[in-house]
């Protein structure tokens, strides 16, 4: 259990939090809420010791292991991405270190009766113990499924780190704290860097984990499904709501309803008393009922109240008419090299058509949303209709930013009409407040780059907009707002994205791209899951179902029974392997013995003189013994290991 009693944070005076207090128990997955800047990193922070608070405690007990995944971090380039993920297993790796050397030592004895020969026997006990508890044995299958899930390919392991983006050595380290298995888990936007198909993975791990988990996100259906309770972080305050992140955000309306009539009453009660003091301020008669009156006022706790989110909203200027047809694809197919992505598509969008592209990466959504928006090189036809203009934002948008420009003038040379009045607004709605919007471009993060290239593209009057992966740097409070506007757009809209909640009600067709064909489903996107049987959309990247029944049955039967008896043969493998290294040791030592030995009994000084004790003789008659037995032992174990690695069950 790990507890905060009483904390207080401040940065240059400024009180961050106030005497906040709650508890993390056991097994608990429990989100943090709240506007950026509220401090939900630093909550984080907190709790594995990177910062400490200036007033209170942070209570950890010692035994407890925390797991943290920041933002942002310092990525090893040097190993490649199985060896990176490897160093997970520091405890495991010198443990079974500990493990081999102390069996060496065993070995070497015969002292059985011994105190030492005991206390070895204890602490190998021990290490063995240890050493099971964190599942040593299976760290290669735990890595290989953990990076898998993830989304890298086998052939991927053995590659350098540095050859992947940044995106992908992220998922190295979520892979990392995944794997420690920790007892607490601590993920500051662990979804940043994730495919839809790895976040589902990430669900599915997280909801059957058996230890607690604190995270911040900004992917709802992400909290709903693996959070139990809400933690908002509210000017300073904390506000613990035992309950999902969609229930928690009714239960916040109701609690803000309160707390602004509970507000406008202490302003009544305020405005009230400072006419009285007023009035009355120069009249001796009621100089003791001002004092108290100003008393009244000083000991008052002030209410304070959130600006009002939904009063930032803004609309697209009114979409260009265009033919009933926008864009028609016949016979289309692309390559990259000898690698096909796309064979012989076909498909038609229609005016004011809303529509979702989905699938697993590299099944070609973002390369036909490049052929439509930049007429990417391709065989087929891909022809837009009549009148049609398009406003493209790719996931490298940023980049055509003028740097020299502020923020203000990017978006202010962009807009038109009354939309201009409204610009610090839409800045504010993507996280640009106060002297944020006199930023120059070039010091705007990749984040900042990114949103600010969104803005610029939402105030453009275009006739179909593409939108590939729009909502990787919003908040949750800027997709709504985003959301919002999409939804009044009157133009045609295609989105590539993983945000299930954000697509819900904003889509009313689905484009399913796999093997390299694009098929069409009428509906939104969770009738589209539903349609499917699907929990996700990561099933997409799964063979097609099969339908006839002993198929079925295959399937069924591939998971449990199999693994487990690969499991239960790779030990068995495994432990062989160790025996038979050391026995291999230990005949080289003794046959080094022996060697010495012999040159000994072949000098004919030694036989001349007589200088050889009995005892040598009987020293050498022990270690070719035991010579022998070993080299028996590892005959026998050697065969025994051929058979088993030929008879090894394959999935």
């Amino acid at each position: 259990m790990i507890s905060l009693n009483n904390v207080t944070v401040r940065f240059g005076g400024i009180a961050l939090f106030n005497q906040v207090s709650f508890m993390i128990r056991d097994r608990e997955k429990v989100a943090l809420a709240g506007r950026n800047g509220a401090g939900k990193s630093t909550i984080l922070k907190l709790i594995k010791g990177i910062i400490s608070c200036d007033e209170g405690e942070v209570v950890v007990p010692q035994d407890q292991v925390i797991g943290y995944l920041p933002q942002t971090m310092i990525l090893n380039n040097q190993h490649t991405v199985l060896e990176e993920s490897l160093v997970a297993f520091q405890e495991i790796r010198t443990l079974e270190n500990k493990i081999h050397q102390l069996g060496r030592q065993l070995e070497e004895r015969d002292d059985y009766e011994s105190v030492s020969y005991l206390n070895l026997i204890h602490e190998l006990t021990e290490a063995n113990e240890r050493f099971d508890i964190l599942g040593g044995s299976n760290i290669m299958e735990d890595v290989e499924k953990t990076l898998l899930g993830l989304g890298f390919r086998k052939d991927d392991l053995n590659k350098p780190s540095a050859t992947f983006s940044g995106g992908w050595r992220m998922r190295i380290e979520l892979a990392k704290v995944l794997l420690v298995k920790p007892d607490v888990l601590l993920l500051d936007e662990p979804t940043n860097h994730l495919d839809i198909e790895s976040i589902m993975w990430l669900e599915n791990f997280l909801v059957s984990y058996p230890k607690s988990v604190l995270l911040i996100s900004h992917d709802r259906t992400f909290l709903d499904r693996v959070t139990n309770r809400t933690i908002e972080i509210n000017l300073g305050k904390i506000h613990d709501y035992n309950v999902p992140y969609s229930k928690y955000l009714v239960l916040r309306v109701e609690r803000k309803d309160q707390v602004l009539a509970t507000y406008k009453n202490q302003q009544k009660l305020i405005k009230k008393t400072e006419e009285f003091i007023e009035k009355f301020r120069y009249k001796a008669t009621k100089a003791n009922q001002v004092q108290s009156r100003v008393k009244q006022l000083e000991k008052l706790e002030r209410i304070e109240i959130e600006e009002n989110e939904s009063s930032i909203h803004f609309k697209f200027p009114p979409a260009p008419r265009s033919g009933d047809i926008v864009v028609k694809v016949s016979n289309l197919s692309k390559n990259y090299g000898t690698k096909n992505i796309l064979k012989d598509v076909n498909l038609t969008i229609e005016r004011g058509e809303k529509i979702a592209f989905v699938g697993k990466n590299g099944e070609g959504k973002t390369t036909l949303a490049k052929i439509i928006a930049e007429n990417l090189e391709h065989s087929g036809e891909c022809k837009p209709g009549h009148n049609v203009s398009i406003g493209y934002y790719a996931q490298n948008q940023d980049e055509l930013l003028n740097e020299n420009k502020t923020v203000f003038q990017t978006i202010d040379d962009e807009a038109t009409g009354n939309i201009r009045l409204l610009i610090r607004n839409i800045l504010g709605a993507f996280l640009f407040g106060g002297e944020d919007v006199d930023k120059k471009v070039k010091v705007l993060s990749g984040g900042e780059r990114s949103r600010l290239s969104m803005i610029k593209l939402l105030l453009k009057p275009v006739s179909l907009l593409i939108l590939d992966e729009p909502t990787n740097h919003l908040d949750i409070q800027s997709k709504d707002i985003l959301k919002k506007a999409l939804l009044d757009y009157t133009g045609t809209l295609m989105i590539v994205s993983h945000d299930r909640y954000f697509m819900d009600g904003l889509v009313q067709k689905v484009f399913e791209f796999r093997d390299k064909q694009v098929k069409e489903h009428i509906g939104g996107i969770f009738e589209f899951l539903k349609k499917h049987k699907l929990d996700s959309l990561g099933e997409l990247d799964k063979a097609v179902i099969k339908k006839q029944k002993n198929q079925r049955e295959i399937k069924n039967k591939s998971s449990k029974e199999q693994f487990q008896a690969r499991k239960k043969h790779e030990q068995a493998i495994r432990k062989l392997k160790n025996r038979i290294n050391l026995l291999e040791s230990q005949i080289e030592e003794l046959e080094n013995l022996l060697e010495k030995m012999d040159k000994a009994l072949q000098d004919p000084t030694n036989a001349k003189t007589d200088v050889i004790e009995p005892e040598f003789y009987k020293e050498y008659n022990k270690l070719k013994i035991n010579h022998d037995h070993r080299l028996y032992e590892w005959e026998i174990l050697t065969t025994e290991l051929e058979e088993k690695e030929a008879a090894s069950p394959r999935l």
